[in-house]
């Protein structure tokens, strides 16, 4: 048996089966995972809340776009495109591999609320 560079070995010598949580997936292709996570923002837009890209995609288990770099921005525009939700402001990110850089906060429309009645 082979061990993979980037796999720590236990104290006993075996290797560790990985651990594959929902937020580690990543969909295939873009239309797929958009039609996972889009009731999932269009909720999270009902509420009037102000949120994070991140925030929803965590509290749900979101799997990651084909591209992760470019789909959440565009998500969020086609989101706001649509009148679901508008920018509220900025906030320090909670996602844990980006050391609490700034990102763009969310708040759900009145059409939010309206859609999700």
């Amino acid at each position: 048996m082979v061990a993979d560079a980037t796999v720590q070995p236990a104290l006993d010598g075996s290797i560790p089966e990985p651990r594959v949580t929902k937020t580690q997936r990543q969909a295939g292709d873009y239309e797929t995972w958009l039609a996972e996570v889009w009731p999932k923002f269009i909720a999270a837009a009902a509420t009037g809340r102000t949120f994070t890209c991140f925030e929803i995609a965590d509290e749900h288990q979101l799997p990651q776009p084909p591209n992760p770099q470019a789909h959440w921005g565009r998500l969020m525009t086609l989101l706001q495109e649509e009148g679901y939700v508008r920018k509220a402001g900025w906030a320090c990110s909670a996602r844990p591999t980006v050391h609490h850089s700034g990102v763009r906060t969310w708040k759900g429309t009145a059409a939010a609320r309206r859609a999700a009645a």
